[in-house]
């Protein structure tokens, strides 16, 4: 039986072994991440493309050629960005006298969400500067093998932008967390934000049918190391939970909004849901008195 690529499918339709969450925009086909080439406006499939080479005018094969190279590459772009961020910030965490006070610069705690009036000192774009900023080596390694092991999965199947909105969310909601369940405890680390991108693949992979177990199993064991004394002092288990739930609702928001139609209401819900993330993290300011 021939497949036919169409957006319910849930696979791309040059690789059926493939889930993907992306759809062409020319011809509505479902396409993973070796398939996709950038558009202007999102992502069009290699059929579609060689049309668009075809009606392009021979006087310019550069351009051709880098449309062609970008179609090749299917590489995590966004993925590799977030991990370089990382890395380079924690270069500058790592510089003799410099280095403790680019952390303290950086670091969240339930502190910075309350006024000075309240005791604390307002600095909500902590919310997510601390999701860049590492403790240790092993902190950052950790951190950025799960990143890049998940992000070779995850962005192909949602789309570069997608996928760095959902990092970003889940990284508020992780500080969230730690505000509403350790508001005295500082937290560094871009942890939440991943247990954010292993809750929208659960969505994912439970609206397209694919397996889930396995990877409930992973979650569950990385939150129970939190509980476990010997880890548990280094651990912001509260980031996690928190990032986990943004990461549900982000998945969520992109699994029933799938249709290309969808779409503006789609970046509606997105906008809605950073701000609530927003919103929360700042809620001791706004409460009467404060």
């Amino acid at each position: 039986m021939s497949y036919d690529g169409s957006p319910g499918a849930g696979v791309c339709y040059r690789h059926p072994d493939r889930q993907s969450y992306v759809l062409c925009q020319r011809c509505g086909r479902t396409i993973c991440g070796e398939c996709q080439t950038p558009a202007p406006v999102g992502v069009i499939c290699p059929e579609c493309m060689r049309e668009a080479r075809a009606s392009m005018p021979r006087t310019r094969p550069e351009a051709i050629r880098r449309i062609g190279f970008l179609g090749r590459s299917g590489q995590p772009v966004m993925t590799y960005a977030l991990m370089a961020v990382c890395v380079v910030v924690f270069i500058f965490q790592s510089i003799p006298g410099l280095g403790s006070h680019v952390t303290n610069a950086l670091l969240y705690a339930g502190g910075f969400s309350y006024p000075a009036s309240a005791g604390g000192s307002f600095q909500p774009w902590r919310l997510l500067t601390s999701v860049f900023a590492h403790g240790s080596v092993l902190h950052l390694a950790l951190n950025m093998y799960t990143l890049w092991i998940f992000g070779q999965i995850l962005e192909p199947m949602i789309g570069k932008w997608r996928y760095l909105t959902l990092f970003l969310i889940s990284g508020v909601f992780g500080s969230v967390g730690m505000l509403v369940l350790a508001p005295y405890q500082g937290a560094v680390g871009a942890s939440g934000a991943i247990f954010g991108m292993f809750g929208a693949l659960v969505v994912i992979q439970r609206k397209l049918g694919g397996p889930v177990r396995q990877l409930i199993v992973l979650i569950v064991i990385n939150l129970a190391f939190g509980f476990i004394p010997i880890f548990g002092a280094h651990i912001a288990w509260q980031a996690h939970v928190g990032g986990l739930v943004g990461g549900l609702l982000t998945g969520l928001v992109l699994t029933e909004t799938r249709k290309r139609s969808q779409f503006p209401l789609q970046v509606t819900l997105l906008i809605v849901l950073a701000v609530i993330a927003v919103l929360a993290g700042i809620y001791p300011v706004l409460r009467p008195g404060s």
